[in-house]
This record gives structure tokens, C-alpha cells and sequence, in this order.
């Protein structure tokens, strides 16, 4: 039977080898904060940790808002040299939108959204509402050109005015008869 190669602690062994507990991707984005951190007394700029935790697209449009007045830590406005520590509070004005996040971690390096969210806390009010309108005029794509009278049934959905009107009093012989007259250089004609 021993040659058979197979023991009862063999079993046990394949079932009790893989002992370690899958990392959390929780555990992994601290890490990567961690990484991206400044090193033991180094200071963040404040142009540098907007766009590394993800408020602006780019360093440079970090630094632009600072430079504009737009960027705010604990109520006053900064120079994109300014450090950031953590409790700091920043005011970002930006496309529209005031963002008021409370700095939870300092990081150098730009991170993944969901690492990035974890270095702040967000206590900005809500995002204004969109305007929900339905897309008057839409046409369906290879529908060709659009004829007049769909032209004039888009402009009235837009309300527009129509393309040959100037807003003058309407020809009473074109409303009577249902024809217009045309001015050429021999008198009018119908």
C-alpha cells in the first residue's frame, strides 16, 4: 500500500497548503497610497496633490487655479507652493463646481480613482442637477437630407422661427389666394 503513494497526510496537506487569506483591494490601494506618499519630512505642494488625488486633469491647470484665486486651503487663497497637511481643508472652484475636500493622506504621485479616494474627504455639496431635455430635431443617421417640410417641423419643435420669415406682416394676396406674387424687372407676376 505504500507503494500506492498515497497517504492520509498527503490529503490533509493539499487542503491546508493555501492558508493565507486573499488580499483586499482595499489593502492594495493604501499600499499604493502609501508608495505615493513623500517621504519622511517632505512636504506636498498643493498644485501637485489636486491633480495626484484626481481634481484636476493636469499639474498645470492645478497650478492655474491656484494662481487665479480659485484654490483655497483653510480659507485662504495659496500659491501653488504652498504645502497641504493632513486635516487641511481645500476649496477648488473648478469647471463650474466648488469641491471642499478634508486631506486624509498626502500623496506625490497621481493614483487610480479609487486610491485617490481614499486620501480625501469629500464634503462638497452635491453636483447641480442637468437640464433633462429631450434632443428636439434628432434625425436617425443615413436618413439623407432633410426635405422642407421636416425642416419646418424641426424649426417648430425648436421654436424657431422659420428660415423665410423676418417677422413682416404677412401679403393679404398670399393669404387670400394661396399664391405669392414675384417682383421682377417687368412688373409683378404670379
Amino acid at each position: 500500500m505504500a507503494s500506492e503513494g498515497v497517504h492520509e497526510s498527503d490529503d490533509v496537506s493539499d487542503e491546508t497548503d493555501d492558508h493565507r487569506p486573499a488580499p483586499e483591494p482595499q489593502g492594495d490601494a493604501v499600499a499604493a497610497a502609501v508608495a505615493a506618499g513623500p517621504s519622511n519630512g517632505e512636504s506636498v505642494r498643493v498644485d501637485s496633490w489636486i491633480w495626484s488625488v484626481r481634481l484636476v486633469k493636469t499639474r498645470s491647470m492645478g497650478a492655474a487655479a491656484c494662481k487665479g484665486g480659485h484654490v483655497r486651503v483653510n480659507g485662504e487663497r495659496v500659491k501653488p507652493a504652498h504645502s497641504v497637511r493632513v486635516g487641511d481643508e481645500v476649496r477648488l472652484r473648478h469647471e463650474g463646481r466648488e469641491r471642499i475636500v478634508v486631506v486624509k493622506r498626502v500623496i506625490r504621485k497621481r493614483v487610480g480613482p479609487p486610491v485617490a479616494a481614499e486620501c480625501y474627504v469629500d464634503n462638497s455639496p452635491p453636483p447641480p442637477p442637468r437640464e433633462t431635455v429631450a434632443p428636439a430635431g434628432v434625425r436617425d443617421r443615413g436618413t439623407g437630407r432633410p426635405t422642407k417640410r421636416d425642416r419646418r417641423e424641426l424649426e417648430r419643435l425648436r421654436d424657431l422661427p422659420a428660415a423665410g420669415t423676418s417677422g413682416e406682416a404677412p401679403d393679404p394676396h398670399r393669404q387670400a389666394h394661396g399664391t405669392a406674387r414675384r417682383t421682377t424687372r417687368r412688373g409683378t407676376q404670379r
